[in-house]
């Protein structure tokens, strides 16, 4: 083969190689490519994968932020509770305390001599229920409801089964819970209506006191109330409510000294309905000159009322003495036959050894007690609980 033929050979051979090396380097570049394709989305996965961890996390953080929020605010919520619920133990308590506290003398007194009198007994006998009936006779319950008080403990001694003279105190306390009325002790006010309140009772058992004090626990309740002097016999009587009017922050209806009771407590009512007050407390004359001045007052009064009010129902409270015993009794019988009676307000309990007239009164009237006044303070006019008050004098 001579050198040309050589040369057009080689040349032959490099054109067909040379395909073949550009194929070389375009795969070499492809690959290259690839890789660096590859080395991209590998990166732009791992920012990928990244951002989401980070979101991941961020909502992981937000979630585990608002977890805390949510478990301070229980437990905020739950700590306020706990302190409403503490404090109103402690008020409850307290006002338990205060209350033992304003009738030490009944409890000392009356219920520290029936305590003392049925522990010191060896034996249950015939002898224990005739002293026993002795204390409580001395103590203002009355001889009617002193029968009913011993005759009851005798009976429910020998259903127990009773031996032991010292399980009979209990059996006493439970006996005198039960003569007292737990129903309707509550003065009902009703909203959106006028609620009236007839206040009676003799002079010097602090009935225009009891006035202003109610007055001043209604308008702190938010009520607006007017009072009206229907005392009209006693100008000291109208000075002195108004006096408790203004303390009270309620208004006041009034006229002179020798007015008609009537006129006052009608132009009370029509002005209590024209000015959208909530509670009308009226105060009537204590010292009538006899039963049947008094009855035909009270009458005049009462048909006022009605007349105004219709077929709505109103409170008729008296007010007595709880240191004047029997004698308060007698009132009370007396004014529950001349006016239609929805309840009582005992006050000066704090200043009686001994007490026994809330049995009484409960029992042989057969009304609620609302209130009693266990001292000088606003606050001391306590609405009357059963269960509380015999906790107080027995405990």
């Amino acid at each position: 083969m001579g050198f040309l033929s050589k040369l057009f050979g080689r040349k032959k051979d490099e054109e067909k190689k040379e395909p073949l090396k550009i194929a070389e380097v375009e795969i070499d570049e492809i690959l290259e490519k690839n890789e660096e394709i590859s080395e991209e989305v590998k990166e732009k996965k791992e920012t990928v994968q990244e951002s989401i961890e980070k979101k991941v996390e961020k909502v992981e953080a937000k979630k585990e932020i608002e977890d805390d929020i949510k478990s301070e605010a229980i437990v905020e919520k739950n700590s306020e509770e706990a302190q409403v619920i503490k404090e109103v133990k402690e008020e409850k308590k307290g006002f338990f305390a205060s209350l033992k506290d304003k009738l030490f003398k009944s409890r000392e007194g009356l219920f520290g001599t029936l305590k003392s009198f049925i522990l010191g007994r060896s034996v249950i006998d015939d002898e224990m229920y005739e002293e026993l009936e002795d204390i409580l006779i001395q103590s203002d319950i009355g001889m009617d409801m002193t029968v009913k008080i011993v005759k009851e403990l005798e009976k429910e001694v020998k259903r127990r089964g009773v031996k032991d003279p010292k399980e009979v105190y209990p059996v006493l306390r439970e006996v005198m819970e039960g003569f007292l009325i737990k129903e309707n002790n509550e003065i009902h006010i009703e909203d959106g209506k006028l609620n009236v309140i007839l206040v009676v009772g003799v002079n010097g058992v602090g009935k225009t006191t009891t006035i202003g004090k109610l007055a001043s626990k209604y308008v702190k309740e938010g009520k607006k109330v007017i009072l009206g002097a229907g005392d009209t016999f006693r100008a000291a009587a109208i000075e002195q409510l108004e006096e408790w009017a203004n303390r009270a922050g309620a208004e006041i209806v009034k006229s002179t000294q020798g007015s008609d009771p009537g006129a006052v407590v009608f132009d009370t009512l029509v002005a209590a309905q024209s000015r959208g007050a909530d509670i009308a407390i009226i105060d009537t004359a204590g010292r009538l000159h006899n039963k049947n001045n008094l009855m035909k007052e009270l009458e005049k009064i009462h048909n006022i009322i009605k007349k105004k009010l219709g077929e709505q129902k109103y409170e008729s409270i008296l007010v007595i003495d709880g240191t004047t015993g029997q004698n308060a009794l007698n009132q009370a019988k007396v004014f529950n036959e001349v006016t239609e009676l929805t309840g009582f307000i005992i006050t000066k309990l704090d200043g009686t050894a001994k007490g026994g007239i809330v049995f009484s009164i409960s029992e042989e009237i057969k009304k609620p007690i609302k209130f009693i006044g266990v001292g000088e303070k606003i606050e001391d006019l306590r609405e009357f609980n059963a269960n509380e008050y015999i906790q107080a004098i027995f405990d």
